[in-house]
Order: structure tokens, then sequence, then C-alpha cells
């Protein structure tokens, strides 16, 4: 590990678990420095549109708060998605699994797409993960040696925002990390007592996609005529998909 924090700090860092979790921007910048892999999980809607875009063989390309998302398009060639509903190519998982195929799409977002982004240029090895895949990423996590004490992952639930841009933890993300935490405690993981808690959640939530429904986020994309995308999101590894970040832009990890 990098060993840059602060004495106090120390104790944030959940180790010596293999696996540990933090909510949103600061929890991806944390576990970037500490030379974590970080896997952020944006369910509503970021992580499942990378799932099904890159399952289609697109590359998507996050954006930090920093970036020109329209100069970044242009620089690599990229096709700049719309907000939802404005285009085939946008946050809408529903539409990216009917849009016309493209090499590269830039896909900015205020969550999952910023801590993707963040955690790139911080050096960190970036997952994007959801309900959708967690199995999947559970698998590859630890067939790559991830995961343990000597090797630990940071699980980053990105959260939504309130009106003056402070972070609200969002119960879908918190289900996606739970799913995911899950899973690799099944296998054997260590899980630090964050990690452990997003688990039980999940665990313990009898009906994900009703969960999905009537938590906040799902019932703004239904009442804004999304009802697909929740739907969508709310399918348990339904993916074989491992996005990872590469160049830039998330791809299939092999």
């Amino acid at each position: 590990m990098h060993g840059r924090l602060s004495t106090i700090e120390r104790y944030w860092q959940q180790a010596p678990a293999g696996v540990r979790a933090e909510w949103g921007a600061h929890g991806a910048r944390v576990f970037a420095e500490l030379g974590l892999s970080v896997v952020v999980v944006d369910v509503l809607s970021f992580s499942t549109a990378v799932d099904v875009a890159v399952a289609r063989g697109i590359e998507v390309v996050p954006c930090a708060p920093d970036d020109d998302a329209a100069d970044l398009a242009a620089r690599g060639g990229a096709t700049l998605a719309s907000p939802r509903g404005g285009s085939a190519w946008s946050l809408s998982p529903a539409a990216l699994a009917q849009a016309p195929l493209i090499q590269r799409l830039v896909l900015p977002s205020a969550n999952g797409s910023a801590l993707s982004a963040v955690a790139g240029k911080g050096g960190a090895k970036v997952i994007a993960a959801c309900l959708r895949n967690a199995a999947a990423v559970a698998d590859w996590l630890l067939w790559r040696g991830l995961a343990c004490p000597e090797r630990p992952v940071g699980i980053v639930p990105a959260g939504e925002r309130w009106p003056d841009g402070s972070l609200r933890p969002a119960v879908e993300d918190a289900l996606g990390a739970g799913a995911l935490a899950a899973a690799l405690a099944r296998r054997g993981a260590s899980l630090s007592a964050e990690a452990a808690s997003l688990a039980g959640l999940h665990s313990a939530t009898p009906d994900i996609g009703t969960a999905l429904r009537d938590c906040a986020s799902g019932r703004e994309l239904i009442a804004g005529h999304h009802a697909a995308d929740v739907e969508i999101a709310a399918q348990p590894d339904a993916s074989a998909v491992v996005p990872l970040l590469r160049g830039g832009a998330f791809s299939a990890a092999r």
C-alpha cells in the first residue's frame, strides 16, 4: 500500500480484511490512494449501463467531474451519451441494449462515472459491478488473486446526491455492493465490518426487485417513464461480464 494517509486515518483502512467497503468519491479516492483495486457500484444506473454496453462490445469511457465530456469524446473518437431519453446512447440500460453498435461511448454521470474516472486517474484497477454481474465479478477477482489481505479490494457504492451536492447513501447501491460482498464471502474472502454489513443487508432483503422499484431512485426512474431500466438493473447474476477500466475505457476483462 502507498501509506500516504495520516496516523489517525489508518483506522479507516479496514485492514486486514481482503474485502472492504466505503461510500462515494472520498471512499474511491482513499482506496485508490491505498493501492486497492476499486469496484464501483452504481446500480441505477451507471454500472448497469456499463454492464449492458460492454456485453455488446461497446467500450465505455467514464468522465471525471473536471473533464470536458464533449472534448473527451472528440479526442477519443467516441460518441457522447445524451441525458437519459435524449438518444439511443445514454445512461438508460434499456436504451443501450437496443442502441446501434458503436466502438466507444463517453458516459458521464455525477456518481458512478465520476468515481470510476477519479479512481482510475489515481492508479487503481477499477471494475464496474452491479446486481447483474456480482457473481461474475466475485469469481474474476478471486481468479486474479485479489480480495485477500495481501491484495485487498475496496467496494465503493456510489450513492446519489442531495440538491446541495452532498452524498445521499442509496439503498440500490447498498444492495449491489452487498451482493458482491456476500458472493465473495461465500467463496471464502474475509470481509471488513463495513463490507459485512452490506452483505447482511443484501441477504436480509427478501425481494430485490421490489426493493429497487420501491426505493427513492427506483420511484424517480419509474415516474420518469424508465421502469425498464429498473427491471434490467434488478436481474441478479444475469450477466457474466466483468467491465475492467483499461486505457481510459471499460471493456470486458479476460
